[in-house]
Protein backbone atom coordinates (compact mmCIF):
# COMPACT_ATOMS: atom_id res chain seq x y z
CA UNK A 1 0.00 0.00 0.00
CA UNK A 2 1.16 3.55 -0.78
CA UNK A 3 0.16 6.55 1.32
CA UNK A 4 -0.86 10.06 0.27
CA UNK A 5 -1.67 12.99 2.56
CA UNK A 6 -4.34 15.21 1.02
CA UNK A 7 -4.37 18.90 1.95
CA UNK A 8 -7.34 21.15 1.33
CA UNK A 9 -5.20 23.59 1.92
CA UNK A 10 -6.83 25.90 4.46
CA UNK A 11 -6.07 29.25 6.11
CA UNK A 12 -5.30 28.36 9.76
CA UNK A 13 -8.08 29.92 11.84
CA UNK A 14 -11.06 29.14 14.03
CA UNK A 15 -14.60 29.71 12.80
CA UNK A 16 -14.80 32.79 15.06
CA UNK A 17 -11.66 34.21 13.45
CA UNK A 18 -13.05 33.58 9.96
CA UNK A 19 -16.24 35.39 10.95
CA UNK A 20 -14.40 38.32 12.54
CA UNK A 21 -11.77 38.73 9.78
CA UNK A 22 -13.95 37.98 6.76
CA UNK A 23 -12.78 37.40 4.12
CA UNK A 24 -9.76 35.98 5.89
CA UNK A 25 -8.02 34.88 2.67
CA UNK A 26 -7.44 38.55 1.80
CA UNK A 27 -5.02 38.81 4.73
CA UNK A 28 -1.47 38.09 3.65
CA UNK A 29 -0.22 37.14 7.11
CA UNK A 30 -2.82 34.38 7.34
CA UNK A 31 -2.18 33.23 3.78
CA UNK A 32 1.52 32.92 4.59
CA UNK A 33 0.72 30.86 7.69
CA UNK A 34 -1.17 28.43 5.46
CA UNK A 35 1.77 28.08 3.05
CA UNK A 36 4.17 27.52 5.95
CA UNK A 37 1.92 24.84 7.47
CA UNK A 38 1.55 22.99 4.18
CA UNK A 39 5.34 22.90 3.74
CA UNK A 40 5.99 21.81 7.35
CA UNK A 41 3.41 19.04 7.18
CA UNK A 42 4.62 17.87 3.76
CA UNK A 43 8.15 17.60 5.15
CA UNK A 44 6.87 15.62 8.13
CA UNK A 45 4.80 13.32 5.90
CA UNK A 46 7.92 12.65 3.84
CA UNK A 47 9.96 11.97 6.96
CA UNK A 48 7.52 9.41 8.41
CA UNK A 49 6.96 7.41 5.23
CA UNK A 50 4.21 8.92 3.08
CA UNK A 51 4.75 8.51 -0.65
CA UNK A 52 2.95 11.65 -1.82
CA UNK A 53 1.06 14.78 -0.83
CA UNK A 54 -1.66 16.34 -2.95
CA UNK A 55 -4.13 19.23 -3.14
CA UNK A 56 -7.38 20.02 -4.96
CA UNK A 57 -7.70 22.83 -7.50
CA UNK A 58 -10.19 25.41 -6.26
CA UNK A 59 -10.25 29.20 -6.44
CA UNK A 60 -11.90 32.37 -5.05
CA UNK A 61 -12.37 30.88 -1.57
CA UNK A 62 -12.21 34.03 0.50
CA UNK A 63 -13.64 32.08 3.44
CA UNK A 64 -10.24 30.41 3.81
CA UNK A 65 -11.19 26.78 3.15
CA UNK A 66 -9.64 24.86 0.26
CA UNK A 67 -7.23 27.16 -1.56
CA UNK A 68 -6.49 26.44 -5.23
CA UNK A 69 -3.48 24.37 -6.15
CA UNK A 70 -1.78 25.47 -9.35
CA UNK A 71 1.64 24.24 -10.54
CA UNK A 72 3.31 27.00 -8.50
CA UNK A 73 2.19 25.57 -5.14
CA UNK A 74 3.20 22.08 -6.24
CA UNK A 75 6.62 23.36 -7.28
CA UNK A 76 7.05 25.27 -4.00
CA UNK A 77 6.35 22.16 -1.91
CA UNK A 78 8.63 20.02 -4.09
CA UNK A 79 11.50 22.45 -3.69
CA UNK A 80 11.04 22.40 0.08
CA UNK A 81 11.05 18.60 0.34
CA UNK A 82 13.51 15.95 -0.86
CA UNK A 83 11.83 13.05 -2.62
CA UNK A 84 8.09 12.86 -1.94
CA UNK A 85 5.79 13.19 -4.97
CA UNK A 86 3.56 16.27 -5.06
CA UNK A 87 0.67 17.38 -7.23
CA UNK A 88 -2.98 18.33 -7.50
CA UNK A 89 -5.79 15.82 -7.47
CA UNK A 90 -6.78 17.32 -9.54
CA UNK A 91 -6.56 19.87 -12.28
CA UNK A 92 -10.15 20.74 -13.23
CA UNK A 93 -9.83 20.09 -16.96
CA UNK A 94 -12.83 22.03 -18.32
CA UNK A 95 -11.29 25.21 -16.83
CA UNK A 96 -7.94 24.84 -18.60
CA UNK A 97 -6.73 25.46 -22.11
CA UNK A 98 -5.30 22.00 -22.83
CA UNK A 99 -2.10 23.28 -24.47
CA UNK A 100 -1.41 25.62 -21.55
CA UNK A 101 -1.92 22.78 -19.06
CA UNK A 102 0.21 20.31 -21.04
CA UNK A 103 3.01 22.90 -21.10
CA UNK A 104 2.72 23.71 -17.39
CA UNK A 105 2.89 20.04 -16.41
CA UNK A 106 5.74 19.32 -18.83
CA UNK A 107 7.80 22.16 -17.38
CA UNK A 108 6.97 21.20 -13.80
CA UNK A 109 7.94 17.58 -14.34
CA UNK A 110 11.22 18.57 -15.99
CA UNK A 111 12.14 21.19 -13.38
CA UNK A 112 11.52 18.73 -10.54
CA UNK A 113 13.01 15.69 -12.35
CA UNK A 114 9.86 13.65 -12.10
CA UNK A 115 8.56 14.45 -8.64
CA UNK A 116 5.06 15.47 -9.63
CA UNK A 117 1.83 13.55 -10.09
CA UNK A 118 -1.26 14.57 -12.04
CA UNK A 119 -4.85 14.37 -10.95
CA UNK A 120 -7.90 15.21 -13.04
CA UNK A 121 -11.33 16.48 -12.01
CA UNK A 122 -14.47 17.51 -13.86
CA UNK A 123 -15.40 20.45 -11.63
CA UNK A 124 -18.46 20.94 -9.44
CA UNK A 125 -18.04 24.49 -8.07
CA UNK A 126 -19.90 27.13 -10.08
CA UNK A 127 -18.35 30.21 -8.45
CA UNK A 128 -15.05 29.85 -10.27
CA UNK A 129 -15.40 27.14 -12.94
CA UNK A 130 -18.34 28.81 -14.70
CA UNK A 131 -16.15 31.89 -15.07
CA UNK A 132 -12.99 30.07 -16.15
CA UNK A 133 -14.80 27.85 -18.67
CA UNK A 134 -17.08 30.54 -20.09
CA UNK A 135 -15.45 30.61 -23.54
CA UNK A 136 -16.25 26.95 -24.18
CA UNK A 137 -19.69 27.29 -22.54
CA UNK A 138 -19.12 24.61 -19.92
CA UNK A 139 -20.46 24.79 -16.37
CA UNK A 140 -19.70 23.06 -13.10
CA UNK A 141 -21.75 19.93 -12.54
CA UNK A 142 -22.73 17.01 -10.37
CA UNK A 143 -23.03 13.52 -11.84
CA UNK A 144 -26.77 13.65 -12.51
CA UNK A 145 -26.86 12.71 -16.24
CA UNK A 146 -28.23 16.18 -17.10
CA UNK A 147 -27.31 18.16 -20.19
CA UNK A 148 -24.92 20.28 -18.08
CA UNK A 149 -23.32 17.06 -16.77
CA UNK A 150 -23.02 15.63 -20.30
CA UNK A 151 -21.40 18.80 -21.66
CA UNK A 152 -18.96 18.97 -18.75
CA UNK A 153 -17.90 15.33 -19.23
CA UNK A 154 -17.53 15.93 -22.98
CA UNK A 155 -15.17 18.89 -22.38
CA UNK A 156 -13.28 16.98 -19.68
CA UNK A 157 -12.62 14.00 -21.94
CA UNK A 158 -11.65 16.23 -24.88
CA UNK A 159 -9.02 18.06 -22.80
CA UNK A 160 -7.75 14.72 -21.50
CA UNK A 161 -7.33 13.34 -25.03
CA UNK A 162 -5.39 16.43 -26.06
CA UNK A 163 -3.07 16.14 -23.05
CA UNK A 164 -2.22 12.53 -23.91
CA UNK A 165 -1.53 13.49 -27.54
CA UNK A 166 0.56 16.52 -26.53
CA UNK A 167 2.81 14.43 -24.27
CA UNK A 168 3.49 11.89 -27.01
CA UNK A 169 6.71 11.72 -28.98
CA UNK A 170 5.18 12.75 -32.32
CA UNK A 171 3.62 16.08 -33.35
CA UNK A 172 -0.15 15.86 -33.08
CA UNK A 173 -3.29 17.09 -34.80
CA UNK A 174 -6.70 17.27 -33.16
CA UNK A 175 -10.11 18.65 -34.05
CA UNK A 176 -12.86 18.41 -31.45
CA UNK A 177 -15.97 20.29 -30.43
CA UNK A 178 -14.16 22.79 -28.21
CA UNK A 179 -10.54 22.85 -29.42
CA UNK A 180 -8.54 22.32 -32.57
CA UNK A 181 -4.78 22.05 -32.96
CA UNK A 182 -3.26 23.57 -35.00
CA UNK A 183 -5.54 26.57 -35.27
CA UNK A 184 -7.08 26.99 -37.78
CA UNK A 185 -7.16 23.24 -38.29
CA UNK A 186 -7.90 23.14 -42.02
CA UNK A 187 -5.21 25.59 -43.20
CA UNK A 188 -2.71 25.48 -40.33
CA UNK A 189 -1.10 28.38 -38.48
CA UNK A 190 1.04 30.77 -40.59
CA UNK A 191 4.69 30.58 -39.48
CA UNK A 192 7.24 33.03 -40.91
CA UNK A 193 10.47 31.11 -40.06
CA UNK A 194 9.14 27.93 -41.65
CA UNK A 195 12.44 27.15 -43.36
CA UNK A 196 14.19 27.11 -39.98
CA UNK A 197 11.52 24.80 -38.54
CA UNK A 198 11.54 22.57 -41.62
CA UNK A 199 15.30 22.05 -41.16
CA UNK A 200 15.55 21.80 -37.38
CA UNK A 201 12.01 21.18 -36.05
CA UNK A 202 9.95 18.02 -35.87
CA UNK A 203 9.29 16.25 -39.19
CA UNK A 204 5.83 17.12 -40.46
CA UNK A 205 5.47 20.18 -38.25
CA UNK A 206 5.22 22.60 -41.21
CA UNK A 207 3.86 22.17 -44.73
CA UNK A 208 5.26 23.38 -48.05
CA UNK A 209 3.32 26.65 -47.74
CA UNK A 210 4.95 27.55 -44.43
CA UNK A 211 2.02 26.73 -42.18
CA UNK A 212 2.17 24.81 -38.90
CA UNK A 213 0.21 21.62 -39.59
CA UNK A 214 1.01 19.70 -36.38
CA UNK A 215 1.86 20.74 -32.83
CA UNK A 216 5.05 19.51 -31.19
CA UNK A 217 4.66 20.30 -27.49
CA UNK A 218 7.87 21.18 -25.63
CA UNK A 219 8.93 20.12 -23.07
CA UNK A 220 7.80 16.53 -22.86
CA UNK A 221 7.38 15.25 -19.29
CA UNK A 222 10.45 13.94 -17.48
CA UNK A 223 8.48 10.81 -16.49
CA UNK A 224 7.62 8.63 -19.47
CA UNK A 225 5.15 8.74 -21.00
CA UNK A 226 3.84 11.15 -18.34
CA UNK A 227 3.56 11.47 -14.53
CA UNK A 228 1.26 9.09 -12.62
CA UNK A 229 -2.42 9.87 -13.31
CA UNK A 230 -5.20 10.11 -10.70
CA UNK A 231 -8.92 10.89 -10.86
CA UNK A 232 -10.42 12.99 -8.07
CA UNK A 233 -13.20 11.66 -5.82
CA UNK A 234 -14.75 8.90 -7.91
CA UNK A 235 -18.18 7.61 -6.96
CA UNK A 236 -19.78 6.28 -10.14
CA UNK A 237 -19.23 2.97 -11.89
CA UNK A 238 -18.94 4.88 -15.18
CA UNK A 239 -15.96 6.86 -13.88
CA UNK A 240 -14.27 3.79 -12.42
CA UNK A 241 -14.57 1.98 -15.77
CA UNK A 242 -13.18 4.98 -17.62
CA UNK A 243 -10.18 5.27 -15.28
CA UNK A 244 -9.45 1.57 -15.72
CA UNK A 245 -9.43 1.93 -19.51
CA UNK A 246 -7.16 4.97 -19.33
CA UNK A 247 -4.79 3.55 -16.68
CA UNK A 248 -5.75 6.23 -14.16
CA UNK A 249 -5.93 5.66 -10.39
CA UNK A 250 -9.42 6.59 -9.14
CA UNK A 251 -9.69 8.20 -5.69
CA UNK A 252 -12.78 6.32 -4.53
CA UNK A 253 -15.00 8.30 -2.17
CA UNK A 254 -17.57 5.51 -1.69
CA UNK A 255 -16.55 3.73 1.50
CA UNK A 256 -19.07 1.00 2.40
CA UNK A 257 -16.87 -2.12 2.20
CA UNK A 258 -19.16 -4.21 -0.01
CA UNK A 259 -19.52 -1.40 -2.57
CA UNK A 260 -15.79 -0.61 -2.51
CA UNK A 261 -15.05 -4.24 -3.31
CA UNK A 262 -17.57 -4.18 -6.16
CA UNK A 263 -15.88 -1.10 -7.66
CA UNK A 264 -12.44 -2.69 -7.19
CA UNK A 265 -13.63 -5.80 -9.04
CA UNK A 266 -15.08 -3.64 -11.83
CA UNK A 267 -11.76 -1.80 -12.14
CA UNK A 268 -9.81 -5.06 -12.30
CA UNK A 269 -12.19 -6.59 -14.88
CA UNK A 270 -12.23 -3.49 -17.09
CA UNK A 271 -8.42 -3.28 -16.91
CA UNK A 272 -8.10 -6.93 -17.95
CA UNK A 273 -10.35 -6.33 -20.95
CA UNK A 274 -7.93 -3.60 -22.05
CA UNK A 275 -4.73 -5.58 -21.67
CA UNK A 276 -3.76 -4.96 -18.06
CA UNK A 277 -3.94 -7.83 -15.55
CA UNK A 278 -4.10 -6.58 -11.97
CA UNK A 279 -4.54 -7.98 -8.49
CA UNK A 280 -7.63 -6.84 -6.60
CA UNK A 281 -7.00 -3.30 -5.34
CA UNK A 282 -4.04 -2.68 -7.61
CA UNK A 283 -4.43 0.58 -9.50
CA UNK A 284 -7.10 2.08 -7.22
CA UNK A 285 -7.02 4.59 -4.39
CA UNK A 286 -9.45 5.28 -1.54
CA UNK A 287 -9.96 8.62 0.21
CA UNK A 288 -10.61 8.49 3.96
CA UNK A 289 -10.57 10.76 7.02
CA UNK A 290 -8.52 9.72 10.04
CA UNK A 291 -8.38 11.15 13.53
CA UNK A 292 -6.06 9.57 16.08
CA UNK A 293 -6.46 10.41 19.76
CA UNK A 294 -5.85 8.76 23.09
CA UNK A 295 -9.31 7.20 22.64
CA UNK A 296 -12.30 7.31 20.29
CA UNK A 297 -13.98 10.17 22.17
CA UNK A 298 -10.95 12.45 21.87
CA UNK A 299 -10.55 11.53 18.20
CA UNK A 300 -14.18 12.42 17.55
CA UNK A 301 -13.76 15.80 19.21
CA UNK A 302 -10.92 16.47 16.78
CA UNK A 303 -13.09 15.34 13.88
CA UNK A 304 -15.90 17.67 14.94
CA UNK A 305 -13.59 20.67 14.49
CA UNK A 306 -11.71 19.21 11.53
CA UNK A 307 -12.31 18.02 7.99
CA UNK A 308 -15.43 15.98 8.77
CA UNK A 309 -17.29 18.33 11.11
CA UNK A 310 -16.36 21.59 9.36
CA UNK A 311 -15.14 20.81 5.85
CA UNK A 312 -17.58 18.09 4.88
CA UNK A 313 -20.58 19.09 7.01
CA UNK A 314 -20.55 22.88 6.65
CA UNK A 315 -19.15 23.22 3.12
CA UNK A 316 -19.02 20.05 0.99
CA UNK A 317 -22.50 19.02 2.15
CA UNK A 318 -23.99 21.59 -0.23
CA UNK A 319 -22.41 19.81 -3.22
CA UNK A 320 -23.93 16.44 -2.36
CA UNK A 321 -20.82 14.74 -0.95
CA UNK A 322 -22.77 13.05 1.84
CA UNK A 323 -24.75 11.07 -0.73
CA UNK A 324 -21.66 8.86 -0.94
CA UNK A 325 -22.50 7.69 2.60
CA UNK A 326 -26.19 7.00 2.08
CA UNK A 327 -27.58 3.72 3.45
CA UNK A 328 -30.45 1.65 1.98
CA UNK A 329 -32.82 2.80 4.71
CA UNK A 330 -32.21 6.42 3.66
CA UNK A 331 -33.66 5.78 0.22
CA UNK A 332 -37.09 5.07 1.69
CA UNK A 333 -36.94 7.91 4.18
CA UNK A 334 -35.49 10.58 1.85
CA UNK A 335 -36.53 9.35 -1.59
CA UNK A 336 -35.67 11.81 -4.34
CA UNK A 337 -33.81 14.29 -2.16
CA UNK A 338 -30.47 14.80 -0.46
CA UNK A 339 -29.86 13.71 3.07
CA UNK A 340 -30.86 16.54 5.44
CA UNK A 341 -27.92 18.15 7.18
CA UNK A 342 -28.97 16.78 10.58
CA UNK A 343 -28.31 13.28 9.21
CA UNK A 344 -24.72 14.22 8.34
CA UNK A 345 -23.02 13.14 11.51
CA UNK A 346 -19.68 11.78 12.64
CA UNK A 347 -21.44 8.52 13.44
CA UNK A 348 -22.67 8.21 9.85
CA UNK A 349 -19.23 8.52 8.24
CA UNK A 350 -17.78 6.21 10.88
CA UNK A 351 -20.47 3.60 10.20
CA UNK A 352 -19.87 3.99 6.44
CA UNK A 353 -16.14 3.35 7.04
CA UNK A 354 -15.20 6.69 5.50
CA UNK A 355 -13.75 8.00 8.77
CA UNK A 356 -11.55 6.15 11.24
CA UNK A 357 -11.76 7.57 14.77
CA UNK A 358 -9.80 6.11 17.65
CA UNK A 359 -6.42 5.43 19.19
CA UNK A 360 -3.59 3.91 17.18
CA UNK A 361 -4.83 0.36 17.77
CA UNK A 362 -8.36 1.26 16.71
CA UNK A 363 -7.25 2.96 13.51
CA UNK A 364 -4.87 0.09 12.75
CA UNK A 365 -7.79 -2.33 13.09
CA UNK A 366 -9.81 -0.33 10.53
CA UNK A 367 -6.82 -0.31 8.18
CA UNK A 368 -6.50 -4.09 8.56
CA UNK A 369 -10.15 -4.49 7.53
CA UNK A 370 -9.66 -2.22 4.51
CA UNK A 371 -6.58 -4.16 3.43
CA UNK A 372 -8.40 -7.46 3.82
CA UNK A 373 -11.37 -6.21 1.79
CA UNK A 374 -9.59 -4.69 -1.24
CA UNK A 375 -5.98 -3.79 -0.29
CA UNK A 376 -5.97 -0.55 -2.34
CA UNK A 377 -2.72 0.48 -3.96
CA UNK A 378 -3.18 4.01 -2.57
CA UNK A 379 -4.55 5.10 0.81
CA UNK A 380 -5.37 8.82 0.65
CA UNK A 381 -5.86 10.62 3.94
CA UNK A 382 -7.98 13.77 3.89
CA UNK A 383 -6.14 15.82 6.52
CA UNK A 384 -7.21 18.58 8.91
CA UNK A 385 -4.55 21.21 8.10
CA UNK A 386 -5.83 24.70 8.87
CA UNK A 387 -8.87 23.47 10.77
CA UNK A 388 -7.09 21.95 13.78
CA UNK A 389 -4.01 23.45 15.46
CA UNK A 390 -0.84 22.67 13.50
CA UNK A 391 0.76 20.68 16.33
CA UNK A 392 -2.34 18.49 16.65
CA UNK A 393 -2.27 17.69 12.94
CA UNK A 394 1.47 17.03 12.97
CA UNK A 395 1.13 14.69 15.96
CA UNK A 396 -1.47 12.68 14.04
CA UNK A 397 0.72 12.52 10.91
CA UNK A 398 3.64 11.37 13.05
CA UNK A 399 1.59 8.71 14.85
CA UNK A 400 0.14 7.38 11.60
CA UNK A 401 3.53 7.33 9.89
CA UNK A 402 5.47 5.73 12.71
CA UNK A 403 2.89 3.28 14.06
CA UNK A 404 0.58 2.39 11.18
CA UNK A 405 2.31 2.85 7.80
CA UNK A 406 5.09 0.26 8.45
CA UNK A 407 2.45 -2.45 8.87
CA UNK A 408 1.22 -1.97 5.29
CA UNK A 409 4.37 -1.04 3.37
Amino acid sequence: MKFLFFFLPTIPATLDERRKLRPISNRTEYFQKMIDEVVEMARLAEEVGFDAVAFPEHHLHGEGLEMGSLPLLTQHVIHNTRHIKVGPIGYVLPGWNPMRLALEIGWLDQLTKGRTLIGFARGYQTRWLNNMAQKIHVSATVSDKSEVDRTNREAFEEVFRILKLAWGDEPFRFKGKHYEFPYPFETGTPWAPHEWTREFGAPGEVDEKGNIRAINLIPKPYQKPHPPLFQAFSVSEETVRWTARERITPSILISEPKRVRELAEIYRKESAEHGRKLNLGEGIGVLRCVNIGENREQAMRMAQDGAVGVGFRKFFYHFGFWEAWRFPEDDAKYAGRMLPVEECTLERVEKAKFAFFGNVDGVRKEMDALAENVNPEWFMWQGDQGLLPAEVVKNQIRAFGEKIIPRFK
